[in-house]
């Protein structure tokens, strides 16, 4: 069982986990060895997260998102499966753990007075700049 948050655990069958060869140089060592780690995690399915919890996960997975909403990690930047496997446990618990955290709702405001006059004085300024661009005028 893995832990997020004090109130949401995932179950370790929840998780996909599979070896598979890690790209990049490597040598001999990179051709012969299963060292990375493929990790799913099926979302939209998932009986123990909310349904806020999963819409905010689906925002954040963006490209690592399948279309069946399985997230799909892959870790291979150590060169032991075991130091793969927890970094990929690792980037899921926290997008999950990041994908708990409620949106502070965005309160509406007016600009100011004086922002609004500072506004259109440089939009004066500007029009006067652009007006300079034109060709001249022939006031004989």
């Amino acid at each position: 069982m893995i832990e997020i948050t004090s109130w949401l655990r995932i179950e370790d069958d929840e998780i996909v986990e599979k070896a598979a060869r890690a790209s990049g140089p490597g040598g001999q060592h990179v051709n012969k060895t299963s060292t990375a780690i493929e990790l799913r995690f099926d979302v939209r399915n998932s009986p123990t997260l909310p349904e806020d919890v999963k819409t905010r996960l689906e925002a954040l997975a963006g490209s690592r998102l399948t279309q069946d909403g399985v997230l799909v990690l892959f870790a291979q930047s150590h060169r032991s499966q075991e130091l793969n496997r927890q970094d990929a446990r690792e980037r899921l618990v926290e997008l999950i753990r990041r994908a708990t955290e409620k949106p502070k709702p965005r309160r509406a405001t007016k600009p100011t007075y004086s922002s609004k006059l500072k506004r259109l004085e440089t939009k004066g300024k500007r029009a006067g700049i652009k007006s300079l661009r034109g060709k001249p005028r022939g006031d004989d």
